[in-house]
């Protein structure tokens, strides 16, 4: 099969922009129109092809950075490599897919999350705590959850927004997967209240942690 061109994937995506979901992604800090279980089909028929994803990456195009998650080869991706991909991530959806689909299936993921997690800049600091979240659910062993704690309680309440919502992330899967730290986790949740107003559609699962932590242990409860 012939290697698709970037011109023609830009192409599709132009015909598939949306005015109507480009105007609700721009209230998210997304900047594209782009249906994404449309866009999941598109990948879906394009599948893997490294260099299509690493050219249409560097378009700098939000929906076109989107389908180069879906359809890269994750193992590939040197470590600096990543590193500036992820600087460069400045929407929120971008950042997102970057981290939960590429990063953490690559061989250099734990040293990212090093690296990251103590960075100066928020964004890239709320990767590092996104792959420490799933690190604290999947593969705890080695990490101080005391610790993480400590630094939750002192710095979450001031976090900028997309680090403060990893951090409660953090908090909250600390609290849901390890019962010994539960009672202090809900207890910094209930005193720092970030995110307690946070508007949650009907049947979904408030993202204050208190909430999110005694719902998710009820459901473990349950099964």
């Amino acid at each position: 099969m012939a290697e698709t061109s970037v011109a023609e994937v830009m192409a599709e995506l132009a015909a598939l922009e949306d005015p109507k979901a480009r105007k609700v992604n721009e209230k998210h800090g997304d900047d594209h129109g782009v249906n994404l279980g449309k866009l999941r089909a598109l990948a879906k028929r394009l599948k893997t092809q490294q260099e299509l994803a690493r050219r249409l990456w560097e378009t700098d195009d939000t929906a076109a950075k989107l389908l180069a998650t879906l359809i890269c080869r994750p193992k590939a991706f040197e470590r600096d490599e990543l590193d500036a991909m992820l600087r460069a991530a400045r929407t929120p959806k971008v950042h997102d897919w970057l981290v939960n689909y590429v990063v953490k299936k690559n061989p250099h993921a734990e040293e990212l999350r090093l690296a990251w997690f103590a960075d100066s800049d928020p964004v890239v600091a709320s990767a590092g705590w996104a792959l420490t979240t799933e690190r604290v659910a999947k593969k705890p062993e080695g990490l101080d959850l005391a610790e993480l704690l400590d630094v939750i309680e002192a710095e979450m309440k001031d976090a900028p927004d997309r680090l403060q919502w990893a951090m409660n992330s953090c908090l909250a899967q600390i609290g849901i997967s390890h019962a010994e730290h539960r009672a202090r986790a809900l207890d910094i949740g209930e005193r720092l209240e970030v995110l307690k107003d946070y508007p949650t559609p009907p049947n979904c699962t408030s993202p204050f942690a208190p909430v999110w932590i005694t719902e998710m242990v009820r459901r473990q409860h349950d099964e």
